[in-house]
């Protein structure tokens, strides 16, 4: 009965690494499990936010809690426009950061803040009615602002230059409008 017996190293041995092994295994598959499953729950909370493009923030609120235009919504405060920017829109703003109004001539943008109709004409220059998603923006060269006149658009490369101004962050959503962060303060023609 020999013909059964079984080589050096394997029997109940070898069966005990296999459980050893097969147990890591599953182990490992579980974790991958949990963790695709965490991932779906946050994407099936988050994919209906992002497939609507809806946010509780409107234009103004978004822009105050990105933190980096606080020029822009001080000069929104003061040429009245905060309520218009905050209404049902929609609206497409070309946000310059503030870094782009450091950039603007010494006493400017004072000179700005103490003309409420110059002010006013120039932010308006920043605002289009209706939502101008990136993707339909590169196939514009030119789009009409609220203040009457109009911004001309140009892909030069892999940018997106508004007037001039380089596009530096698209398609930032609100609830009534999107956002596209630009790298210098637009003035009207």
């Amino acid at each position: 009965m020999r013909s059964t017996a079984q080589p050096e190293g394997s029997g109940p041995s070898v069966s005990h690494r296999t459980t050893k092994t097969n147990s890591k295994e599953i182990q490992t598959t579980q974790i991958k499990i949990a963790s695709a499953a965490a991932l779906a729950t946050l994407l099936a909370f988050a994919a209906p936010v992002r497939a609507d493009h809806h946010t509780a923030k409107d234009i103004v609120d978004t822009a105050v809690a990105a933190g980096s235009f606080k020029t822009l919504a001080k000069a929104l405060g003061e040429a009245g426009l905060v309520a218009t920017l905050k209404g049902p829109g929609p609206f497409t703003v070309f946000a310059p950061t503030d870094e782009a109004f450091a950039k603007l001539p010494a006493g400017a943008l004072d000179k700005l803040l103490a003309d409420k109709e110059k002010l006013k004409a120039v932010l308006l220059y920043h605002v289009v009615a209706g939502k101008v998603t990136a993707k339909d923006l590169v196939k514009l060269t030119s789009v009409k602002t609220l203040q009457g006149g109009s911004v001309t658009i140009a892909v030069k490369g892999d940018k997106v230059m508004v007037d001039g101004a380089t596009v530096v962050k698209a398609d930032v959503m609100a609830s009534n409008g999107v956002i596209h962060v630009i790298d210098s303060v637009l003035m009207p023609k």
